[in-house]
């Protein structure tokens, strides 16, 4: 073998077989991913069941003042024990899918495994106590969890983390709503936000083991089930994409309501472990009224596509009920997901939608166009995905026609709700902790990076009454242009150039540092972002950038060329992986 070519051969040989096994553990993380979100979805469903939240549930009891009581307490104590399990986790909060997406785009780390489990138990005892919130984003979480661990117990890289991140998302996906395209197209469009040549084959792997489990191995039945139905007339086409205006509007609503009871919770005077029992108590008195607003809403959500089961009031009714539940819900603390719910309102307002026209001599044959329309309006804002969307829509129903006529609806609802609102429910809630993803993951990398790691202490410092001779021979032997005053209390005041001291100098205005005017110069913490750093060098014309501690003490020096350096190793990380080379 000619040596030459034997190094670049083994490289390619090593390269192909690191894939090869990224593929398989895809598929493990796939199947590991599966199971745990077929155990999360039955066990809610036996926990309505048991608790009398279900439809089943309430119809099987003998005792209506039962159904009544479990109501009322269901939710209520369903919140305490809510409440006291928030007690265990970091920030006092579940984690969801924006903890994913941000470990993801930020490059920073893995999910930690006991936030993980614990937002899945507070979930688990929200959704089967009744509670209005949805449960696909705590297994998106659950997913992404556990991909995580995988990375965590190899020892991988945080390229090979982010991918087994995205597996776990498309395994859990898949196996929900057995949509294994759709699982992979969310954990590409929504996680990754790239599609990379080599994390599409471990995720693809993933999402197939996943959706083989579910729909094979353990019988996981379909969200809904729509049988063949009749083609709209050309003008209705019209009439969607109206619609999808219009539910980017209620998207926008239903984001906005849970965002404001959020800002509501913090200012009342309640320990926050028991708000979610606040939120039950409210949640169990207006079920006694409209119990379709408990859970999930599944069975509403299969009634509101059937032409005739709602009347047009209790359509907007269930529609106004179900989003002040939910916001009220996930605003007060109950674990949960956004997505469920937002299929629910969708529906309903698609519903209402088709009962108008319905109502104006349209025909009631495509009444299902209007529900599936006004779902895929409203959640393909909220999550910000409309392909992964309108492939759930393919997938559950398996009509090129409903799908072509949700793409009319999705075309107006993204674009318009990202202008108005943001991409995403998902992106606002990271935006306002301070992870703002509209300019790209470059801007969250650099965002993330910490100006602590950059800091030098090959850097002259003198004392302001330094004599002037001094300073300028300090500087010479050092080879550097400028110094830092620091004071005995090792505070900074300011930054002197040696120009300016030879200039002074010559001038002869000037016998210590004291004496001489400080060259403008900005200054940054040792927790300021790379990003900030970057923008920063916009005002320095020296060398460097002083960096400094809350009380102004004097911590080192960035140098541009070190920010320089750093901006490019990023950039070339994300290049790399995003090009499927790293």
């Amino acid at each position: 073998m000619d040596s030459p070519l034997f190094g670049p051969k083994v490289r390619r040989a090593l390269a192909v077989w690191r894939f090869l096994g990224l593929v398989l553990l895809g598929a493990l993380i796939g199947g590991v991913a599966a199971l745990a979100a077929v155990c999360f979805v039955n066990a809610v469903v036996w926990l309505n069941d048991l608790l009398l939240i279900s439809p089943r549930g309430r119809m099987m009891a003998a005792d209506p003042g039962l159904v009544v009581l479990a109501t009322l307490l269901v939710p209520t104590l369903g919140g305490l024990v809510v409440g006291q399990l928030h007690r265990g986790l970091p920030d006092g909060r579940p984690h969801t899918p924006a903890d994913a997406i941000a470990a993801v785009q930020t490059r920073r780390g893995r999910l930690p495994a006991r936030a993980g489990g614990l937002s899945a138990l507070s979930a688990l005892v929200s959704l089967g106590a009744g509670a209005s919130v949805g449960q696909y984003g705590p297994l998106v979480h659950l997913g992404a969890t556990l991909g995580s661990q995988a990375a965590r117990l190899l020892r991988l890289g945080r390229s090979e983390d982010n991918i087994t991140i995205a597996c776990g998302v498309a395994a859990a996906i898949a196996a929900a709503f057995n949509a294994p395209l759709a699982g992979i197209v969310f954990a590409h469009e929504v996680v990754l936000r790239h599609y990379a040549l080599r994390a599409f084959a471990p995720v693809a792997a993933a999402a197939i083991v996943g959706h083989v489990l579910a729909t094979q191995w353990l019988a996981q039945g379909a969200l809904f089930h729509i049988a063949d139905p009749a083609v709209p007339r050309p003008w209705e086409f019209a009439l969607f994409l109206v619609l999808g205006g219009l539910g980017a509007l209620v998207a926008g609503a239903y984001m906005h309501a849970i965002l404001g009871m959020g800002r509501l919770a913090q200012r009342l005077p309640l320990p926050v472990g028991l708000r979610p029992a606040l939120a039950g108590a409210l949640l169990g008195l207006t079920a006694l009224w409209v119990p379709d607003i408990l859970g999930m809403g599944q069975e509403t959500l299969r009634f509101a596509t059937l032409a005739g089961a709602y009347g047009g009031g209790e359509l907007l009714l269930v529609l106004g009920l179900k989003l002040a539940a939910t916001a009220l819900c996930l605003g007060l603390g109950f674990a949960g997901g956004v997505f469920s719910p937002a299929l629910v309102i969708g529906t309903l307002f698609g519903a209402l939608a088709g009962t108008l026209v319905m109502g104006l001599g349209g025909a009631q044959e495509t009444f299902i166009f209007y529900a599936v329309c006004g779902m895929v309006a409203v959640t393909a804002p909220v999550i910000g995905a409309p392909l992964t969307t309108l492939l759930i829509v393919f997938e559950l129903t398996g009509s090129y026609a409903l799908t072509t006529a949700a793409l009319a609806s999705v075309t107006l609802a993204s674009p318009l709700a990202a202008q108005l609102f943001g991409r995403s429910l998902f992106d606002i809630q990271l935006a306002k902790r301070g992870l703002d993803l509209s300019a790209g993951r470059g801007r969250a990398v650099l965002q993330e990076a910490r100006l602590a790691e950059l800091i030098s202490q090959d850097a002259v410092t003198l004392a302001p009454e330094t004599p002037l001779e001094r300073a300028i021979s300090r500087l010479g032997r050092a080879g550097h242009g400028e110094a830092y005053r620091v004071d005995d209390e090792g505070r900074y005041r300011g930054c002197v150039t040696l120009a300016e001291l030879e200039a002074r100098r010559e001038a002869g205005t000037a016998r210590t540092l004291a004496d001489c005017p400080e060259a403008p110069r900005p200054v940054l913490g040792p927790q300021a972002s790379l990003w900030e750093a970057m923008h920063r060098l916009q005002q320095v014309t020296g060398e460097a950038i002083a960096v400094v501690d809350d009380e102004e003490r004097f911590l080192g020096v960035a140098y541009e060329s070190s920010i320089a350096r750093a901006f490019l190793h990023h950039s070339d990380a994300l290049r790399r992986e995003e090009h499927g080379a790293g």
